[in-house]
């Protein structure tokens, strides 16, 4: 076993240092140490290293980033280490040396009353967080992804990854298990909802807009219809199951025009608005069909509020849904989709760049400036 660890640290908004701490000799019981293989560059990591740091805005749980912090929540590694009376996978098998695994990125208590309700683990009100939430400054300080290993507390869901799904479609579960938006909506009674044949649009093509687009596709949309600024984007998710491709921003003026043409006139069935800017906000609803459905996926950090009218929302009788992060419950649904479908579907193309661990400040630049980068991956151990 190695002496130290080197890890990429978020020492304060702007400053990334490598750093080593001291590899884990002891683990906890039930604690799990994980070489890593890779770790995505989510877009609240780029709100966090531009100062963008309050989450969960609006709840009783609003939090912080607790500076210094190794970030890094959309993991994939592999099991090197067990505490004492052996781990478990979420579906209840026994963890070994060896095994190849997606942790989820949070830590629900167990214990509040949303725990206890078996609502999704945002609802907690003790969460921790993979690469937000908890410090490096404490021991055993690896809790984030952007490091040669990571440590996996007690009670952390982690879901084995099929033999024939490749590194660089499952490091994407974390992404793709956030579409659990669309089972939220799926069969929702009409008005409003999400049912085979319905048309769907996705206002920002990034990893979450991507990932909405395949799935929505293979749940069986008729319609899905990519919107984003940038050419590349659109139509690399046009590669992942976008039927129709709009290379525009959400306030230019021709958007609506575009859409309604598309659908005859009348707007959409679902958007899914995963900009993570509040400007998509008004345009997204403006896109909906009577009746419609919003789901909301990109507002996870505090960007500020928007003009809405509600006798809008009322007399148009409209559906919103918010969705604050992934869902445990839907990963191991989520890499069986990865392996029935990814000899087809060409979801490591969602994948446009990979840095090694040395290289994560172009790694950072390039997530936050490429006009062409959709996921960019760190591989800590490449």
């Amino acid at each position: 076993m190695p002496a130290d660890v080197l890890a990429a640290t978020l020492v304060a908004p702007g400053r990334l240092e490598l750093r080593r701490y001291p590899y884990p000799e002891e683990l906890e019981r039930g604690a799990v140490l994980l070489r890593m293989l890779a770790s995505g560059i989510c877009g609240t990591d780029k709100h966090t290293f531009k100062g963008e740091t309050q989450q969960y805005t609006g709840t009783d749980h609003v939090s912080t980033t607790p500076f210094p912090i190794v970030q890094g929540h959309e993991n994939l590694g592999e099991v090197v280490a067990i505490g004492d009376g052996g781990a478990t996978a979420f579906d209840g098998s026994s963890l070994a040396i060896g095994d190849r695994v997606v942790p989820a990125p949070n830590r629900a208590c167990g214990e509040c009353e949303y725990c206890r309700g078996n609502f999704p683990y945002y609802f907690c009100r003790r969460l921790e967080n993979y690469g937000n939430s908890l410090t490096s400054a404490e021991a055993p300080h690896l809790f984030g992804g952007w490091a040669e290993y990571l440590y996996v507390r007690p009670r952390t869901p982690v879901f084995k990854v099929p033999e024939h799904v490749p590194d660089r479609v499952a490091v994407l579960t974390e992404i793709f298990a956030v579409t659990h938006s669309l089972d939220l909506v799926r069969g929702m009674r009409r008005p409003g909802g999400f049912q085979e044949g319905d048309t769907v649009a996705v206002m920002g093509a990034g990893p979450v807009g991507i990932a909405h687009a395949a799935t929505s596709r293979l749940m069986g949309a008729s319609t899905v219809i990519a919107i984003d600024p940038f050419r590349p984007r659109v139509e690399l998710t046009g590669e992942l199951g976008a039927t129709d491709l709009i290379v525009a921003s959400a306030g230019d003026a021709s958007l609506l025009g575009d859409v309604r043409d598309l659908t005859g006139g009348r707007g959409v069935d679902v958007v899914v608005d995963a900009t993570g800017h509040p400007d998509s906000f008004g345009p997204s609803l403006d896109l909906l069909r009577d009746g419609g459905t919003l789901v909301e996926v990109g507002a996870f950090v505090d960007l500020g509020t928007v003009p809405v009218n509600p006798a809008t929302i009322l007399g148009r009788n409209l559906t919103i849904i918010g969705v604050a992060g992934e869902d445990a419950r839907v990963y191991d649904r989520t890499l069986a989709m990865f392996a029935e479908h990814h000899g087809e579907v060409p979801f490591h193309k969602a994948v446009t760049h990979q840095f090694p661990l040395v290289d994560v400040e172009l790694a950072m630049q390039t997530a936050l400036g490429a006009d062409s980068a959709m996921k960019v991956v760190i591989t800590p151990n490449a």
